[in-house]
């Protein structure tokens, strides 16, 4: 196992006084190539290493990219392999959990993930996308998604994490196959986490959602350098306090994950004290069953605008929710201040 790769401070003095504007990009194949200063992404549809979760429309492929305004590099540690600036960084987490066990291997992930957070500048959780298959299959007795919190929890407590208050805002999704898949974005300063009115903190379920709770914060907001901040809404679906809503209607469900994401983000703008347009946000909607499509679009593209750029900019796939009975989840992020792409 490769040991994190460690920099010199006295070379970040630069980089963390004058942090490098961090961008995203959402790209077609069309689009002309990738930003310089990659940091890193997520690859849907036919685009290469792309999740084992089917885009669904018009479109073939995209990549979600993040980029810096400074040259990066490249390292790995254990299951990990990373990029960074020296201000931001972002890796990604590639575990088998066949010979593990999913909790077992999740809680290796995070473990490399922490890791490798200690030994660089950039040791703040920003955002986690989790991706695996077979969700809500049980192994032993026991729900793959409750053992994925089982292992995530426990690898907080051990590096001496928030598990709690303050956890980085999250999406866990079902894929059609492939290993445990472990994004994420860190930066040098901590984001604010944002919570929804209208939900039980997801960290404070009732063990009937079973016996260690998901560790994540509805939101988080984050400065991002060039005078601009960044709103991350982690995946979000029909559930009022800790209760699913709408069991078997998904178009209902869709009206009401948009409702949560309303309303934390207009708890995000309150505390951010500037507007962030749901219009200009950039979204990707988990829809479990194919056939859904047209009813959640339509309910979406009223509720953001046709002829927005949340519209025109949002990915649909194909993925299974955390729970049997949800039929959407959707997650979003919105810039505050200048255009945050090229």
């Amino acid at each position: 196992m490769n040991s994190p790769a460690s920099t010199d401070p006295a070379s970040l003095t630069h980089v963390l006084t004058n942090p490098p504007a961090l961008t995203f990009h959402r790209l077609r194949p069309s689009d002309a190539g990738l930003p310089a200063h990659l940091l890193g992404g997520r690859s849907v549809g036919t685009a290469p290493q792309a999740l084992q979760a089917p885009l669904l429309g018009g479109d073939t492929a995209f990549v979600d990219a993040w980029a810096s305004g400074n040259p990066t590099q490249e390292h790995s540690h254990g299951c990990i392999r990373y990029v960074t600036d020296g201000h931001w960084l972002h890796g990604c987490a590639v575990i088998d959990d066949t010979p593990l066990g999913m909790q077992a291997a999740t809680q290796r992930a995070y473990a490399d993930l922490f890791s490798v957070l200690g030994a660089t500048p950039c040791s703040q959780l920003l955002r986690v996308w989790n991706y695996f298959a077979d969700i809500n299959m049980e192994a032993g007795g026991v729900e793959r998604y409750r053992q994925f919190n089982a292992g995530r929890q426990q690898a907080f407590i051990d590096a001496q994490r928030s598990a709690f208050d303050g956890s980085p805002a999250a999406c866990a999704l079902g894929t059609r196959g492939g290993p445990l898949l472990v994004f994420f974005l860190a930066g040098h300063e901590p984001a604010i986490a944002i919570e929804n009115p209208r939900q039980v903190s997801a960290y404070r379920y009732p063990d009937t959602y079973g016996p260690r709770a998901p560790t994540f914060s509805r939101a988080a907001l984050a400065h991002v350098g060039g005078g601009r901040s960044v709103l991350f809404i982690s995946g979000t679906a029909s559930i009022v306090g800790h209760a699913s809503m709408h069991v078997g209607d998904v178009r209902r469900q869709t009206e009401e994950s948009l409702t949560n994401i309303a309303a934390v983000r207009e708890a995000a703008e309150a505390r951010a004290g500037r507007s962030i347009p749901a219009s200009d946000m950039f979204y990707t909607l988990y829809v479990r069953n194919p056939a859904d499509l047209l009813i959640v679009r339509e309910v979406f593209e009223r509720t953001v605008g046709p002829a927005s750029t949340a519209a025109r900019e949002a990915i649909y796939l194909n993925a299974d929710v955390c729970r049997a009975e949800l039929l959407v989840e959707i997650e979003a992020h919105g810039f505050t201040g200048p255009r945050s792409t090229a």
